[in-house]
């Protein structure tokens, strides 16, 4: 398998892992997936690394597997875990209505990223579709599902998007401008887990509908 087929492969393997994450309903499963897709995006960091001869994207790869694989999806689980004695919220779309949406995204990248005519991207057009629907997949995910905590999730997805694109062209970016992009994801989904527990604490409830309460 030559270079850049692999890298095409495993960021294919990356959009399909997305699409499970968005589909999970229970805590574990959510972050399961989503610390596998993150592995998949530190494989394809690697193989990027190693095609183009790269050292500092094995560090940036090293970083997000450490932030990315572990770290967040251990905070986003055990942050789950408070929703599972009440349940989550049920999501706007049904799981066909998803995996139909998603189908649409990648049909509209694809489209879109016909029209981009970048020497390096050349050899790399399915890792560019996959970035720019893992960007819209990300977004329909903090759209349609009610879970504050389960939102996270769609804000990941979208960060994933963005550093594969990242990665591919700007893989010989200064190595602690690397490091910096390929570690601000624990920095966020921290922060985002503290106020969603705030939003829990007062409205004592993880649903977003349950906002509407603070109006009156």
């Amino acid at each position: 398998m030559t270079g850049p087929t692999l890298v095409n492969t495993l960021a294919t393997l990356l959009v399909v892992a997305a699409l499970f994450v968005v589909l999970a309903r229970k805590p574990a499963h959510a972050a399961l997936l989503y610390s596998l897709q993150s592995l998949i995006l530190v494989g394809a960091f690697v193989a990027i690394a190693y095609l183009f001869d790269v050292a500092p994207l094995y560090h940036w790869a090293a970083t997000s597997f450490v932030t990315k694989t572990v770290l967040v999806p251990a905070i986003l689980y055990f942050a789950f875990r408070r929703t599972e004695a009440s349940g989550l919220p049920p999501p706007l779309l049904t799981p066909a209505a998803t995996v139909a949406l998603a189908a649409v995204v990648v049909v509209v990248a694809t489209i879109a990223v016909r029209k981009v005519q970048l020497p390096l991207a050349a050899d790399f057009k399915p890792v560019m579709v996959v970035s720019l629907s893992m960007i819209f997949l990300g977004l329909a995910c903090i759209i349609t599902e009610r879970d504050i905590l389960k939102q996270i999730f769609g804000y990941c997805l979208m960060e994933n998007g963005s550093h594969l694109a990242l990665a591919l062209l700007g893989h010989d970016a200064p190595e602690l401008v690397e490091i910096g992009i390929g570690s601000d994801a624990i920095f966020a989904v921290i922060a985002l887990t503290f106020f969603a527990t705030k939003i829990q604490g007062v409205v004592k409830s993880f649903d977003d509908r349950a906002l509407m309460t603070l109006k009156d």
